[in-house]
This record gives structure tokens, C-alpha cells and sequence, in this order.
């Protein structure tokens, strides 16, 4: 069967991760009877370079076309200067937004191999670690109203500032505010995907929130628990985010799937990230409605070290299995290409970032060329 699948490299190690991962992807292929069709899109950095737009309009449209984008990584120092709209990483968030992704998947586990990296004590990941983030991606703090302005020259949302803090009179200066908000709609669907998910692992979802302090988490709770009867087989606890985070550390096994708002899930991440040793090993996927999604790495676009084929692809290699599985339906392949990254580290590969006494350093390239090779073997 053919699967059209939309290729963004991005920028710095992007086209090095993206071109490491296209073999293993082609190798599935191969051994299990398919055709997978890549049509490469200008993002990020290099579309501004081509074109001075960082998401180009025909980018998005055929990536609105195909099963699936897979994206390297987008970002470049020498844009920083520029307005938020002509930067980089305004690829991202349009791309959210244009293709209705508002479901941020992020798995954090820790290859037995590899568990010298991590950094906590070995009997808090001993027997291994494997937990789920589901992060909303399109609400909250992030897409909430936003502004700086002046006290005694405020109006609008400023005047409603005032009124909120009692009218109080405050010292001339400036004053920025972002709002957190939630809809009972947004709340739903991204509780549904947390549900389902956990019917698909251990049965168990933590929702994360600040219930004590944010009406939003108020009413994140209160959805959570209304959706929860929809699934009386999962298992549902509620946890306050700092809380969380300290969890996270103190014992990680305790949680499956974590679902949680935008804000909170970017920084828990980030942590859990870090828990693996390597953030050059943690795959992500954006779901919008459907089997539709955007696959990428958790990791920046690095470009200190772009042309040095030093970087790790394995996160991309297993993007691209979470593209197997959750929009192309192909859970086998995709556990294919997971056996064949535990294969190749248990053979002792190893690229710069997780490199040990004893093993064998491997660059980007080859890295993609050993996974490739292990996979159906």
C-alpha cells in the first residue's frame, strides 16, 4: 500500500536526523510490502532563507494533503532578532494550528542500556521506565489573551486588570499579562485521547493541574472526571503540578499516562526528558482529530553541531514509528522499528551523546544505516 507522508527537515541537525531516519522507513517498506511516498517542504529557517516566510503556504497545504508530516527541526540563532512572526519557530506553532493538532504525545522511557545515564538512583528506574505525557497543544496560557501596557494609560483588558485587583491604585510602569483559558470542549477531546491511551497501556491516567489556585484547572478537573465515567476500566487520579514534578523525580514508575494542560505539559516534559539521559532518545507525536499527525523529535534544531554527524537520530527514527502506529495504523512495523533501536544499542552502537567506555561510536548516518539493518531481523 502507498502512504503519502510530508518530510520536513528543518533546520541545523534537521536534514542529518531526517536523512538518517528515511532508510529505516524505507527499510520497513521493504519487508513488510510497502510504499512510502516522501514530498520534502520548506519550514522553519530554511523557508525564510528560500522565501522570507517561515511557514509557507503551499508547506502547509500539501502537508494538509498527506497522511502524515514528519519534521526535523526548525530554529536558527541568526533569526532571533526578528518579530515573533519571523522566526523560526512561528513554523511550529502555525502548523499546530493550520493542521488541528492539539494533542501533544510525548513518551518518556529509559532503555535498560542506557540506564546509566539517567540521572537518578538505579533503584528508582529499576525493571526499566516507560510513561506517556499527553500535553493539550492549542489552549491556555500560550493562546490566551496577551499584552504589555502602561498603568494609568491602560484600557481594555488593562481596565479589567484594575477592577480584578480591587481597583487598587498601583505605581506608574509597565505591566504584561497572559491569560490561561480552557473550554469545556478543549478539556474533552484532550481527555478522551489521555483515556484512550491509557486503555492502550497500564489502565492509568494522573491528571496534572493547579486545582488549589486556577479556575481553568477547576474546570479541568471537573471534565476530567466527567469523561472518566466513559472509561470505568482506567484508573484516574488527580495531582497538583508541583507535586508532579516532584514525583517525577522522587518515583517516576508510579505514573502511565499524565495528562495535562499546555504550560504544564511543556515543562514536564522537559523533565521527564531528562530522566531518560539523553534527549536525543525521546520521540513526539501532534494528533488532531483523526489519524492525521505531526512527528518530530523532542529536541531543538542544535545547529552547533549541523554537518558534524555527530547527532543522535535515534528520537527521529522513533517518531517515525509513532507515525507507523498512531496515522498509518501500522502498529507491527512500528514495533519493528522500536526492537530494532533496543537491538542496535544492545549491540553496543552508540552515537556521541550516549557513548560509554567499551562501545562502538557511530555517527548520524551509520547510526540510521544499524537500525535500518536490525529491523525484521
Amino acid at each position: 500500500m502507498d502512504y503519502h507522508i510530508a518530510v520536513i527537515k528543518g533546520d541545523g541537525i534537521g536534514p542529518e536526523i531526517v536523512d538518517a531516519t528515511i532508510p529505516v522507513l524505507d527499510t520497513v517498506g521493504k519487508e513488510y510490502g510497502h510504499r512510502f511516498k516522501y514530498e520534502y517542504l520548506l519550514a522553519g529557517g530554511a523557508a525564510l532563507d528560500a522565501g522570507g516566510d517561515p511557514l509557507p503556504k503551499a508547506t502547509v497545504k500539501k502537508c494538509k494533503a498527506s497522511n502524515a508530516v514528519l519534521l526535523g527541526a526548525v530554529g536558527d540563532p541568526k533569526w532571533d532578532s526578528q518579530p515573533g512572526g519571523l522566526r523560526p519557530e512561528a513554523a511550529i506553532l502555525g502548523l499546530r494550528e493550520a493542521l488541528g493538532l492539539f494533542a501533544n504525545l510525548r513518551p518518556a522511557m529509559v532503555y535498560g542500556e542506557l540506564s546509566f545515564a539517567c540521572p537518578l538512583k538505579p533503584e528508582i528506574i529499576e525493571g526499566g521506565l516507560d510513561l506517556l505525557i499527553v500535553r493539550e497543544l492549542t489552549g491556555g496560557i500560550y493562546f490566551g489573551k496577551r499584552g504589555t501596557e502602561t498603568i494609568g494609560e491602560a484600557s481594555g483588558f488593562g481596565k479589567l486588570v484594575d477592577h480584578l485587583r480591587g481597583e487598587k491604585t498601583l505605581p506608574p510602569g509597565r505591566f504584561a499579562y497572559d491569560v490561561e483559558q480552557y473550554t469545556e470542549f478543549e478539556i474533552k477531546r484532550i481527555a478522551h485521547v489521555a483515556f484512550d491511551m491509557a486503555m492502550k497501556r497500564g489502565g492509568h491516567v494522573t491528571s496534572v493541574d493547579k486545582a488549589n489556585v486556577l479556575d481553568s484547572s477547576r474546570l479541568w478537573r471537573a471534565v476530567m472526571e466527567e469523561v472518566h465515567v466513559k472509561y470505568p476500566e482506567v484508573k484516574l487520579d488527580h495531582m497538583y503540578v508541583d507535586n508532579a514534578a516532584q514525583q517525577l523525580i522522587k518515583n517516576p514508575k508510579q505514573f502511565d499516562v499524565l495528562a495535562t494542560s499546555n504550560m504544564f505539559g511543556d515543562i514536564l516534559s522537559d523533565e521527564a526528558s531528562q530522566i531518560t539521559g539523553s534527549i536525543g532518545m525521546l520521540p513526539s507525536a501532534s494528533l488532531g482529530e483523526g489519524s492525521f499527525g505531526l512527528y518530530e523529535p523532542i529536541h531543538g534544531s542544535a545547529p552547533k553541531y549541523a554537518g558534524s554527524d555527530i547527532a543522535n537520530p535515534v528520537a527521529t527514527i522513533l517518531s517515525a514509528a509513532m507515525l507507523l502506529r498512531y496515522s498509518l495504523n501500522l502498529g507491527t512495523e512500528a514495533a519493528a522499528v522500536e526492537k530494532a533501536v533496543g537491538d542496535c544499542l544492545a549491540a553496543g552502537y552508540r552515537t556521541p551523546d550516549i557513548l560509554t567506555d567499551g562501545k562502538i561510536k557511530v555517527g548520524t548516518q551509520e547510526c540510521g544505516r544499524l537500525v535500518a539493518g536490525f529491523v525484521g531481523k
